[in-house]
């Protein structure tokens, strides 16, 4: 659970806008949500940009490190899930979560963009829908621990469009670290918004806020993925590029319209 006291500490600048580790300063709205994420893996590819560009909605620029776009898979345990100033509900505030995403930026705030979101909580699933504008589904999962192991699953209840499973076993190797600016690993992690795009093609953006990435290099084993099926793209041959963290704890502010925002080319 994610508990007063932590985020306290967390935030306990957040009284002052201006962040050091953020690009931009807080948003002047309180935030709205807490939670924390545990276990997280990243799993990124290198995908051809025409390809990306081919499933991100056209309101949207598809951003690139060295010309090359990304495609990437996270999942994790969500824990500690409660609104502003109220507890966690025990039953209700902690589950596996999944998603596959990648990366725009609007107006000069860089995010990432969602293709799915797969959780084990109906309630969760339902509120980000109608709340975020997010394409969240419920899913059949579990997240095990066995020494650094991780062992998650993940299979979507509905098969529309496509299957979507996931089998990973993970861990962390090496030392922790955060991210420094303009190198791959800040490109596919440092990012303090997401964004949205309604059926009327309206951009939406809802701003996080969190600590720099305590991240560590991961090995991992994918022995079902089907993720991306859904988009009609093929990950590529290659190994991907892995991160881990143990822990994150976040705050959400409530989804806004983006005014002006510029379009792809």
């Amino acid at each position: 659970m994610l508990r007063l006291d932590e985020l306290r500490t967390i935030f306990s600048d957040s009284h002052r806008r201006y962040v050091p580790h953020r690009p931009w300063p807080l948003p002047r709205m309180p935030w709205i949500m807490a939670q924390s994420w545990r276990d997280v893996l990243f799993a990124h590819w290198p995908v051809p940009l025409e390809e990306v560009r081919r499933v991100v909605p056209p309101p949207l620029p598809v951003d690139t490190y060295e010309g090359q776009a990304w495609l990437g898979i996270a999942s994790f345990e969500v824990r500690g899930l409660r609104a502003r100033g109220t507890p966690a509900v025990p039953g209700l505030s902690s589950f596996p979560e999944l998603n596959v995403r990648t990366y725009t930026t609007v107006n000069g705030k860089p995010g990432v963009y969602f293709f799915s979101l797969d959780a084990a909580n109906a309630l969760a699933v339902l509120g980000a829908r109608l709340g975020f504008i997010l394409p969240y589904f419920q899913a059949e999962m579990s997240i095990r621990r066995r020494g650094d192991d991780v062992i998650f699953h993940s299979s979507r209840l509905s098969r529309t469009p496509a299957p979507a499973e996931l089998s990973a076993r993970y861990r962390p190797v090496g030392e922790v670290f955060n991210a420094v600016p303009d190198t791959l690993e800040y490109f596919l992690t440092e990012r303090y918004c997401l964004y949205a795009v309604d059926n009327r093609a309206r951009v939406y953006r809802t701003e996080i806020n969190h600590q720099p990435w305590p991240l560590q290099r991961a090995e991992a084993e994918l022995t079902t993925n089907t993720m991306t099926q859904q988009l009609g793209i093929v990950l590529p041959g290659v190994a991907p590029t892995l991160h881990y963290a143990r822990r994150q704890d976040v705050a959400v502010w409530l989804l806004r319209p983006v005014h002006d925002s510029r379009r792809a080319a």
